[in-house]
């Protein structure tokens, strides 16, 4: 158990995508399932609490509905299929899981389910309750009902956001490459990157480059993102191949992201969000500022992006255009625009009535 033991990680989440789970053909590969179903049972038999992320029902669904393009020639293909998957891979779960000895559980999630916080916390305790009584879930994101607006549109930020909620020390993305690489693996002076400790621009620079190899367009990228996320909660995240037998137990090459100290739970909730509704740009002195702790002062503020209401998750964005922070606002957006630049004794004569501190607090502010 190279990857995350249960001595150093009580709670473990694992992506499995639906090029390892759903065979061309459409149907399941059992036999590698099987393997994973026995990792699981190890580590489950050792103390480690396991929940799974898993792609495949879209696929599943294709093939028994005889839709064109896999199903997602539409989005009505794509909901359908769906929905006639989803039966068919919970089913293989828990057969799977069953004929080890183990209870399988089923959550669908959509975007909303994890970006509002008070749902955020009925999925959260729903999850941990699961994991205590020694069930394994199988989470995915719930595509019968999901639109482009409101859904995760990749299982690896889903997978981030889902060990968050469940407070797991580990994540393991299985794909079809053994990790990050600094360009494009099938070069042959391609370099294999087996520990990050910081995402900084080289790093997001090598997905840029092709290190996708063959998940399509964005791949890599969204693994980056997802990195991102469950790092911010305290969780490491490995990419690791899922194109060997048994991978979860496999002494294989992967790239391990690691996790910085982790953020009180409000805050690593706040900077794994993904549906901003605006953004406030500020000067070189506020970023120097936030850098520090304080909150964001009308003062350092240069101009208002997108229509938001007082409350709304927001992106603080500095000079350069990196995101240095994730907030609830203090202002719509509309009262905000009328302050920004604008000295915090000039608010009231502004606004005409009595003025908030800040225009992201910061207790309601996690920078990235």
């Amino acid at each position: 158990m190279h990857l995350f033991p249960p001595s150093s990680c009580p709670r473990l989440i694992v992506k499995i995508g639906s090029a390892l789970l759903v065979d061309p053909d459409g149907s399941v590969r059992r036999d590698w399932l099987a393997g994973i179903a026995k990792d699981i049972a190890e580590r489950t038999r050792t103390g480690q609490q396991v929940a799974v992320v898993s792609s495949g029902a879209i696929a599943l669904g294709a093939r028994r509905l005889n839709l064109a393009k896999g199903g997602r020639a539409s989005l009505e293909d794509a909901q359908a299929a769906a929905a006639v998957g989803q039966i068919a891979l919970s089913q293989v779960w828990a057969e799977t899981l069953g004929a080890e000895g183990l209870t399988a559980a089923q959550m669908l999630v959509t975007l909303d389910d994890l970006e509002d916080r008070r749902r955020y916390l009925n999925a959260a305790a729903t999850l941990d309750r699961l994991l205590s009584l020694g069930v394994v879930p199988i989470l995915n994101e719930n595509d019968s009902v999901a639109t482009e607006e409101i859904r995760f549109g990749d299982n690896d930020r889903l997978a981030a956001r889902v060990a968050q909620a469940a407070g797991a020390g580990g994540v393991v993305l299985l794909s079809d490459v053994d990790g990050l690489y600094d360009r494009n693996p099938v070069l042959p002076a391609a370099r294999h990157i087996a520990r990050v400790e910081r995402i900084d621009a080289a790093i997001e620079g090598m997905a840029d480059r092709g290190s996708a190899s063959g998940m399509g367009s964005g791949g890599m990228v969204s693994k980056i993102a997802a990195a991102r996320i469950a790092n911010a909660a305290g969780a490491h995240l490995a990419i690791a191949s899922g194109r060997v037998d048994r991978p979860l137990s496999a002494e294989a090459r992967h790239t391990l992201f690691v996790a910085e100290k982790s953020a009180p739970a409000r805050k690593a909730w706040l900077a794994g969000g993904l549906t901003a509704k605006g953004s406030i740009h500020v000067d070189a002195g506020a970023a120097r500022a936030l850098g520090k702790g304080n909150s964001l002062l009308a003062a350092g503020a240069i101009r208002i992006e997108g229509s938001f209401a007082r409350g709304d998750l927001i992106v603080v964005i500095g000079p350069d255009g990196a995101h240095l922070a994730r907030g609830l606002a203090e202002y719509a957006s509309v009262d905000a625009a009328l302050i920004v630049g604008k000295r915090s004794d000039e608010h009231a004569d502004i606004l005409g009535y009595a003025p908030r501190s800040a225009l992201v607090h910061r207790s309601h502010m996690a920078l990235l």
